[in-house]
């Protein structure tokens, strides 16, 4: 093949794919294809998946990775996939799976082995983890609830911007399956983590993050220490959840293309050698 490897976008819960609709530009102008597929069950537009939020009833965390593996075994290249907050975790499991080229987790859902939860991550999960019929429902936030979960770093009208915008129900399957993967010997939310083979991991995380703290992310990174593959970590002061669509989204999205700038020749080797 030839130019770069092609950039699937992941988005977490509550907020809709087509919020990537700024990274996508951003790393097409770099010469990038992109894309960013929602979740099975998700409408084509935020309006669409509002009106029918129960197509997502039940969706955990299994059927999402199976539905992006499904999507990029119909590609002719494995792509580098770039994941928010539950997305980050889907972009995890691709990679360790083969499915992935690289993968960006930005802020993610902590996967299994991670033993920290501080008080601002239970409180973002009360809204659904505090009903156990939920696991078999959608959530939406309320404007209160997203301030604090998201928007906690901005202000109140840009919140309520971001909230009118793109905020969607979301399954709470997914976050049952992250709460309970240290008591489930076969959760969806374990990742290999003696994976030799797969490519570079870029774990990113927002110092004022309520919804994934950041001694979460320092804990991931650290189940990482032993794998012989590459995992990088960079954090981004005074950000919070919102931080791949408020205003400094740039700032973050730049990070992630310089990463993968730098790491061009292991994600696609077999263009560097051309070039």
């Amino acid at each position: 093949m030839s130019g770069p490897v092609p950039v699937m976008f992941v988005h977490g819960l509550w907020i809709h794919a087509t919020a990537w609709a700024p990274w996508q530009a951003l790393f097409e102008e770099r010469g990038y294809t992109t894309t960013a597929p929602g979740w099975p069950g998700d409408g084509a537009t935020v309006q669409e998946t509002r009106d029918h939020h129960e197509e997502l009833n039940g969706i955990g965390i299994e059927a999402i990775c199976h539905h992006y593996a499904d999507l990029i075994d119909a590609m002719a290249t494995r792509p580098i996939v770039v994941g928010h907050s539950f997305g980050g975790l889907i972009a995890q499991e691709l990679l360790a799976n083969g499915y992935a080229a690289a993968a960006v987790g930005i802020d993610p859902a902590p996967i299994k082995g991670v033993k920290a939860l501080p008080f601002s991550q239970l409180k973002s999960s009360w809204p659904v983890l505090s009903n156990p019929a939920n696991k078999k429902k959608t959530v939406a936030l309320t404007r209160e609830q997203f301030r604090y979960s998201f928007g906690n770093t901005l202000t109140e009208e840009e919140s309520e911007s971001l909230y009118s915008r793109w905020t969607i129900p979301g399954p709470g399957r997914p976050l049952f399956e992250d709460a309970t993967a240290n008591f489930v010997r076969n959760s969806p939310a374990a990742i290999d983590m003696h994976q030799a083979a797969r490519g570079p991991l870029l774990l990113i995380s927002g110092t004022e993050d309520h919804v994934v703290p950041q001694k979460v992310t320092e804990a991931v990174v650290k189940l990482y220490a032993d794998n012989p593959s590459q995992t990088d970590y960079r954090t981004i002061d005074g950000r919070g959840h919102s931080l791949t669509i408020d205003a400094g989204w740039a700032d973050v999205a730049q990070i992630a293309l310089d990463w993968i700038t730098a790491n061009q020749a292991k994600i696609n080797p077999a263009e560097a050698a051309t070039s």
